[in-house]
């Protein structure tokens, strides 16, 4: 076998850590920036769901070099996998600088586009992070792409150490900046652009190093490569995309529920930060997949590949029952930190315990399709998740808000239905690769 029960454990505790770490530090800054008042909250949530549309196109980049880079080691051409890895540096930076100039440049014009008209209070606060956290998206790409360069050849823990530095200097200048200094939304925006600037220069400090079985060696590794640039986006456009829409998709029920009254808005925000805890387990385990049946469909063991796919699929839903059973039994005291309203605090708990009950497809629905993915069947992915995504989530949300007149809850019974289809699908697909896996080629098999 190609992982061993100690090589899981190695890859995937660190990046269940990493996404631990990730979690928290987007909690405390919703927890600090909560004593500024409900429009700071709001504002920062706005801007947040904009941050999070352009992180999941970074990360689809660096899924897609994770992805090459992964079954050139399987194949053991170390060479290109080091190739590769400058690759990514390269495509994520330029893309990363060009989302971050059109941020700062439309700044305004841009959350007026996606949030319509809001409080302008809240509007002030959104323009006033939107503007400072822009300006760390090129040092998260390359903090993004380091890390998925050694999550390829399984040492997640550079990524892990150098995401506890990131987070520990981002949680430290939000408590100095918002309670001590007083400084606001801008006391959670300037933490988040230096901790994202130190990450990025650990990052490329470490990726050089001699020491690493894959690393960026020279210069010349960072030129544009026309085919190695094709193979990573082979992968990365159709996850990019996928994301995107995704996100694009959320913005739009953003809207609506910003139209809903800033009790509805900030119960909203609160509830979706704190459900991100049940997500750790499907991000951290999702990310080991893409190495793990990378490694397995580049060295051309299929029968491993949809083994491990398995196995870490239960291990997904063993984690994600222990977060929800705790996040329901606790959800009071839990929604309390954030000193909301007592409306607002009485929704968002309702909203966290039903959400708990639905995670049940979320595994299936999020973890599973990196297995597709880290097989070059990005596409399907794709389009089944935007399909799903406007179909389901959007269309169904306004349909439960508008007419059936269920408020906040109506949006996320569209996401649960959303959830249903994509396991469905994504099973479905699955289990017609284990049908035929083992008896024709990777490409074949991954690309029908």
């Amino acid at each position: 076998m190609l992982f061993s029960g100690k090589d899981l454990t190695k890859l995937l505790i660190p990046l269940m850590i990493e996404q631990l770490l990730a979690v928290a530090v987007g909690m405390a800054d919703v927890v600090m920036v909560a004593a500024v008042g409900e429009a700071a909250v709001s504002g920062v949530s706005l801007v947040d769901s904009i941050s999070l549309l352009i992180n999941q196109m970074l990360a689809a980049l660096a899924t897609g070099g994770a992805v090459v880079i992964s079954q050139y080691l399987g194949n053991k051409k170390v060479g290109k996998a080091c190739h590769a890895s400058g690759q990514l540096m390269f495509v994520t930076m330029v893309v990363s600088c060009i989302i971050a100039a059109v941020a700062l440049i439309f700044n305004r014009s841009l959350l007026g586009l996606i949030f319509g008209r809001v409080e302008a209070d809240v509007m002030e606060n959104a323009v006033t992070y939107f503007a400072i956290t822009a300006c760390s998206y090129p040092f998260l790409a390359l903090y993004n792409s380091g890390a998925a360069v050694y999550r390829s050849v399984g040492n997640s823990k550079v990524s892990m150490y150098v995401s506890l530095v990131m987070n520990a200097i981002n949680v430290a200048g939000n408590y100095t900046c918002v309670y001590i200094l007083h400084w606001g939304v801008e006391g959670v925006a300037y933490p988040t652009l230096v901790s994202r600037m130190a990450a990025a220069v650990i990052m490329i400090a470490l990726i050089r190093g001699k020491q690493n079985q894959v690393r960026v060696r020279k210069l010349r590794d960072l030129y544009p490569s026309p085919r190695m640039i094709r193979n990573i986006l082979s992968v990365g456009i159709p996850s990019g995309l996928e994301n995107s829409i995704f996100q694009v998709g959320k913005l739009t029920l953003q809207s609506l529920v910003s139209s809903l009254g800033t009790t509805a808005l900030a119960s909203y925000a609160v509830a979706s930060n704190l459900v991100t805890l049940q997500y750790l387990a499907t991000n951290a385990i999702g990310l080991g997949m893409i190495t793990v049946v990378g490694r397995c469909v580049g060295a051309r063991e299929y029968g491993q590949a949809r083994h491990y796919a398995r196995r870490l699929l239960l291990l997904n839903y063993g984690f994600s029952a222990v977060v929800c059973t705790v996040m329901v039994l606790g959800a009071g005291a839990i929604v309390g930190i954030y000193q909301l309203s007592p409306e607002a605090a009485a929704e968002a708990q309702r909203m966290i315990t039903v959400h708990s009950f639905f995670m049940i497809l979320h595994p299936i629905s999020f973890t599973l399709p990196n297995a597709l993915r880290a097989s070059y069947d990005a596409k399907f992915t794709m389009v089944v998740s935007i399909f799903s995504m406007w179909m389901f989530r959007v269309l169904l949300a306004y349909w439960f808000v508008r007419t059936m007149n269920l408020g906040i809850m109506g949006v996320w019974y569209g996401m649960y239905v959303d959830w249903a289809f994509r396991a469905l699908m994504f099973e479905m697909r699955f289990r017609g690769y284990e049908k035929r896996m083992g008896r024709i080629g990777a490409h074949e098999a991954f690309s029908s």
